[in-house]
């Protein structure tokens, strides 16, 4: 049976398309997907993401647990701190990105896709020898994203205290009266900002109410997962099922960074280990194309008629109105500024390698 999110009926009276996603009938787009994208690139806006999964890990071996599951340094983490990383199988294929959360070095929520949740849940729970609780609270949480250059102006007048928050930082706050994590973070490269927090479908309602309240003077708009999408790729950020995988290593998605090699253990570092020092045999790169063709996931891309890799992610940019692709193609062709083809109904259609973001400020 498809879940609804405690903001079902709201997205209802805005008219907005729903659609099955990840167990959920969830907005994928309220007006047009251009303009909610650019409501975000310009002003502010707001994403129920409430599908999304949030499980605590608490105990007195949290920290342990946190860092032999996931592929960052979470030693690094003080309470108050989030880190981007991802979870790993022994082959090195990833089984999930996720966002950490440093409550205490006792305490943390991890937070996970949506589509993942099962799985995941599963998989800490098949390598914990730490002795930790592992608990999903995922169907108690509520999640809204308010991104954009306006989001810290709407946020701040129904907030109980100062949002300074550094990027990747949170803090407990009353929000619209109610308690909550609130954090600086999303996935869109705007300002922005999440809001987890319980509650029943009132709750919810006075909380997207006073966010719409308080936004109405920076024409705050709703958003669905159409222009997330889009706001995600114009970055470049990954998106699980397409970009990464089972059967993707973090170094060929571009996550090294996100991938600690010189910490002591984790799950999945020999393998990972092996493939970079045996040699990157694809690697995910960007590429923009000079006209409106828009590249799709799937589609092959050829060098002198050669099939060299695939598309994973590709669109329009709606601010570049450009097309925009990531693909993964053989290393010997993953170099900035070279020319390869995208292989568009049957046309061969020329796009370059280039560097991440899509779009700079």
């Amino acid at each position: 049976m498809t879940k609804k999110t405690k903001f079902y009926e709201i997205h209802k009276n805005y008219n907005a398309k729903l659609v099955e996603f990840a167990g959920f009938e969830m907005p994928i787009q309220y007006s047009s997907i251009i303009a909610e994208h650019k409501a975000i690139r310009n002003a502010v806006g707001v994403f129920d993401v409430s599908h999304m999964g949030e499980v605590f890990i608490r105990g007195e071996k949290a920290l342990e647990f946190v860092q032999e599951i996931t592929t960052n340094d979470a030693s690094k983490l003080t309470p108050g701190r989030v880190q981007y990383s991802a979870m790993c199988y022994p082959n090195g294929g990833i089984v999930d990105d996720l966002l950490v959360y440093c409550i205490s070095d006792k305490e943390f929520m991890l937070v996970v896709n949506a589509s993942n949740l099962e799985k995941d849940f599963n998989w800490m729970n098949e390598n914990n020898s730490f002795d930790v609780d592992i608990i999903n609270e995922s169907d108690y949480y509520s999640l809204l994203a308010v991104q954009g250059p306006e989001s810290k102006n709407v946020i701040q007048k129904i907030t109980d205290q100062e949002v300074n928050l550094e990027y990747y930082h949170f803090m407990k706050a009353k929000v619209a009266g109610v308690e909550m994590i609130l954090s600086r973070t999303g996935y869109t490269g705007e300002l922005g900002y999440e809001l987890y927090f319980k509650g029943d479908e009132a709750v919810a309602a006075q909380v997207w109410n006073a966010l719409f309240e308080a936004g109405k003077e920076f024409n705050i708009q709703p958003v669905g997962l159409g222009a997330r999408d889009s706001l995600r790729l114009e970055m470049g950020f990954c998106l699980y099922g397409n970009d990464i995988d089972q059967t993707t290593n973090p170094l060929e998605a571009g996550l090294g960074w996100i991938t600690k090699l010189q910490k002591k253990s984790f799950i999945g570092k020999e393998a990972i280990l092996q493939a970079k020092n045996s040699g990157l045999k694809r690697k995910l790169v960007p590429l923009l194309i000079d006209e409106k063709a828009f590249p799709r996931h799937g589609y092959d891309v050829v060098v002198n008629g050669k099939k060299i890799g695939n598309v994973t992610s590709g669109t329009v940019s709606p601010m570049l109105e450009k097309g925009i692709a990531l693909a993964y193609v053989e290393s010997e062709y993953a170099v900035e500024k070279s020319i390869i083809n995208l292989l568009i109904r049957g046309k061969e259609v020329p796009s370059t390698v280039v560097r991440l973001p899509f779009l700079t400020k």
